[in-house]
């Protein structure tokens, strides 16, 4: 292994969770493939720099607080980088139910503060919007109707 590719790539992932599909990405741009590439990851994965696990659990949390995302889209994301179902539904169930359901009634009230529409307008528009965030729209909808009545 090459002494400058092995510590750019130790900088890469010491400086937040990556996953295999980034690690791959970015060794393939400083020109590595093939076997050396897979030498690289097992390196990784062997020194702790690089794990599913704990890049899946810090990406939930990550999207939940800061970019207000559900879990249908967390999870459809993580499925696009190729980590398991195993670590998909364990990252997921960090989250706890109460804090996502309070977090989705905070941010229907506030989609609903912000309008002037009729109530199916306004329904309309929050389940669409919050579906795009990733929010399943049967508990959008259950939320929306016990705050419109």
């Amino acid at each position: 292994m090459e002494s400058s590719v092995k510590k750019k790539i130790e900088h890469y992932c010491a400086y937040q969770e990556r996953c295999h599909l980034e690690v791959t990405n970015k060794l393939n741009k400083l020109g590595v493939f093939g076997d050396e590439l897979d030498e690289y990851v097992c390196y990784l994965i062997d020194e702790n720099f690089l794990s599913e696990t704990r890049f899946s659990e810090a990406y939930v949390r990550g999207k939940f607080n800061n970019n207000n995302w559900g879990k249908v889209k967390i999870s459809r994301e993580l499925k696009l980088r190729n980590i398991s179902d195993w670590n998909i539904s364990n990252a997921l169930s960090q989250i706890n139910s109460e804090d996502y359901n309070n977090k989705l009634r905070k941010l229907c009230l506030k989609l609903v503060e912000l309008n002037d529409k009729s109530e199916f307008e306004l329904k309309n528009k929050v389940v669409k919007n919050l579906s795009y965030k990733g929010w399943e729209v049967d508990l959008v909808i259950k939320t929306l109707n016990q705050l419109i009545k």
